[in-house]
């Protein structure tokens, strides 16, 4: 990956976004996909879309679509001393955040903060082993209790202060890879098709909003742009680390390419189209079992008007939604390569319906 796109990942990927307060993240995107779309626009609830018109009306249109928004925290309460109680936003795991540092995201600018507790030597021996729940954590941000209170509001979200980096095989790590990673991935598409000279049909890019919290802006995106197929780029659980039972939860490996999902919730046409396009491109792919909803804007989608051919494509993620949430830069630049070529395949005359 060049230097370029790594920075443009690196942007996307560390602008604040939790569920509801994306704005950050979506004007990242917008940014970047000016000039590379014929339009861009957002819509009420923050979701962005850029649109690169096709060639032929007669031809199937994409959107594809990856979330905005990440996990993390909001202010609930401020006590009388000026510390900070507060909630999740989406699925937070209380384990890991006794001793981390965060931003609370005020009006005036973030304020660096860190979610205390007693120290391990204060706590009663037959509850060290045992998870700190948040409603015993609070947020620290070292300023007086008065002018905590005038500068922070009730609802005022929270992330943790990290950002991405480079370490490893061609390896990074960060908050929020879930799922600004699959946005970026679609910008990147879209530059793709573009400087191939189009595709057929209009191909929309989205970044959608509130997935975390009930995948409202892939409904909703879905709906409004109404396209005949729907792909969801989206993390998958790797299962390449300790602890992990594959009889249970599959095989998916980071570095091995993006997997693609099988079940229910995937058109057959599209998937077939999908292994087409990765064996065209050069790239390995691998395949996930997603026997019911897949948890994804894909089932929403699916189901959107009068139904939509969706498809599921994940890139494998080590230790979702923790700080430390680890994918392949190969498997992010493979996905490009495979939803590019299955974008400038399609053609007018694509059956979808199951037969």
């Amino acid at each position: 990956m060049d230097t370029k796109q790594l920075a443009f990942l690196k942007e996307l990927v560390e602008a604040p976004s939790p569920s509801g307060f994306e704005e950050p993240a979506a004007a990242v995107l917008r940014e970047h996909l000016t000039g590379v779309v014929d339009e861009v626009e957002t819509d009420v609830l923050g979701s962005v879309h850029g649109i690169l018109r096709g060639k032929d009306a007669a031809a199937p249109s994409v959107m594809l679509a990856g979330h905005i928004d990440e996990v993390g925290l909001m202010v609930s309460y401020i006590m009388p001393e000026g510390y900070l109680s507060a909630m999740m936003i989406g699925g937070v795991d209380s384990a890991i955040l006794p001793g981390l540092r965060v931003d609370v995201h005020t009006a005036d600018g973030p304020l660096l903060g860190v979610l205390g507790r007693k120290p391990i030597h204060l706590i009663e021996r037959d509850e060290r082993d045992k998870v700190t729940k948040l409603e015993k954590l609070f947020i620290d941000v070292g300023l007086p209790a008065d002018e905590v209170k005038a500068r922070v509001r009730i609802g005022d979200p929270v992330t943790v202060h990290v950002g991405l980096e480079e370490f490893g095989d061609d390896l990074v790590v960060s908050r929020a890879l879930d799922d600004k990673m699959g946005a970026w991935i679609c910008a990147r598409v879209a530059e793709e098709v573009k400087a191939a000279g189009g595709a057929a049909g209009d191909l929309i890019v989205a970044g959608t909003i509130q997935e975390e919290i009930g995948l409202r802006g892939g409904q909703t995106s879905a709906y409004a742009a109404n396209p005949d197929i729907f792909i969801a780029v989206e993390v998958g659980h790797a299962t390449d680390y300790p602890d992990i039972d594959k009889r249970s939860y599959g095989e998916m490996i980071v570095g091995k390419g993006p997997s693609f999902g099988r079940g229910p919730n995937i058109n057959k046409e599209v998937l077939r189209r999908l292994e087409a396009a990765a064996t065209e491109a050069g790239v390995g792919y691998q395949f996930n079992a997603e026997p019911g909803a897949t948890g994804t804007d894909a089932n929403t989608a699916q189901i959107a008007r009068g139904g939509i051919a969706t498809a599921l494509v994940s890139i494998p993620n080590r230790y979702m939604h923790t700080p430390t949430e680890v994918v392949s830069l190969r498997d992010l630049d493979a996905c490009v390569k495979i939803l590019t070529r299955f974008v400038l395949d399609l053609q007018p005359g694509v059956e979808l319906r199951p037969v």
